[in-house]
């Protein structure tokens, strides 16, 4: 993967956190505390223990995953590594539909408290 993630369509079913993100669809990126490697590690690691996860690609900086929602449907998560090391850029977005009601919210953050928690272990 290279570059930046792709940004968020005009729809309110995907978050991202690029800076260029439209409001109601920005997220704060996972901030890296340590080395930067062992950080998107234990990253790649807490996404792949979500439930209906199938991981799409697994490089060194970059991660995509399809997450399937309790009714089936699939949703895109992917990070990406910032090359400073400083941070992971995060995007999750469903791939139809107009509204996730949150759900890519929600994952977002809950990777992010896994994230955390697995830092501080």
């Amino acid at each position: 993967m290279s570059g930046a993630l792709p940004p968020c369509p005009a729809r309110p079913n995907c978050v991202c956190s690029r800076d260029d993100a439209p409001a109601r669809n920005r997220v704060e990126p996972y901030v890296v505390e340590g080395d930067p490697i062992a950080a998107f590690a234990r990253l790649k690691a807490v996404v792949a223990s979500l439930p209906r996860t199938t991981i799409l690609l697994d490089a060194d900086d970059a991660l995509h995953a399809v997450v399937r929602t309790r009714m089936g449907f699939p949703d895109d998560f992917r990070a990406r590594l910032r090359p400073d090391g400083r941070a992971i850029d995060v995007r999750s977005s469903s791939r139809w539909g107009w509204s996730d009601f949150g759900v890519n919210r929600r994952r977002v953050e809950k990777v992010r408290r896994m994230q955390e928690e697995a830092t501080a272990q």
